[in-house]
């Protein structure tokens, strides 16, 4: 059981890990021992998740999220087996928790009068100074 929120907590069904070998510096340790962890939660089928909450973790995620609706999160950052994990399920709750802060709703606003008249008196102020720039005429 993996607790999100007060409110919600992930079964140990929709959780798989599975210890892969890591890559990148390590000696010997890298092709003998199997530390990197492989991390993925049913997303899609959670019953736990709202749908809303399902749809803004579909867009977070990004190219963690799988076809079938998983989410893959892979951590190879030490060489403890168990600091990975530790690490992949932290980052899978901080995901989860930034999902259920829904955005605030944007209220579109009108500029001022007196802006849109600075604004237009500034264009009239540069097409003088443009029209002054041509060629200069004899007298």
């Amino acid at each position: 059981m993996l607790r999100i929120t007060d409110q919600i907590a992930l079964a140990d069904w929709e959780l798989t890990e599975q210890f892969i070998r890591a890559s990148g510096p390590g000696g010997q340790n890298v092709n003998k021992v199997s530390t990197a962890v492989e991390l993925r939660f049913e997303a899609a089928r959670s019953p736990h998740l709202p749908g809303p909450v399902k749809t803004r973790l579909k867009r977070l995620a990004g190219r963690r999220w799988t076809q079938e609706g998983a989410i893959v999160i892979r951590c190879d950052e030490t060489r403890s087996q168990a600091r990975n994990r530790e690490i992949a399920r932290d980052r899978l709750v901080e995901l989860i928790r930034a999902a259920l802060v829904k955005p605030r709703r944007r209220i579109p606003t009108k500029p001022t009068r007196a802006s849109i008249r600075r604004r237009l008196d500034e264009k009239t102020r540069r097409g003088d100074i443009k029209a002054l720039r041509g060629p200069v005429k004899d007298s």
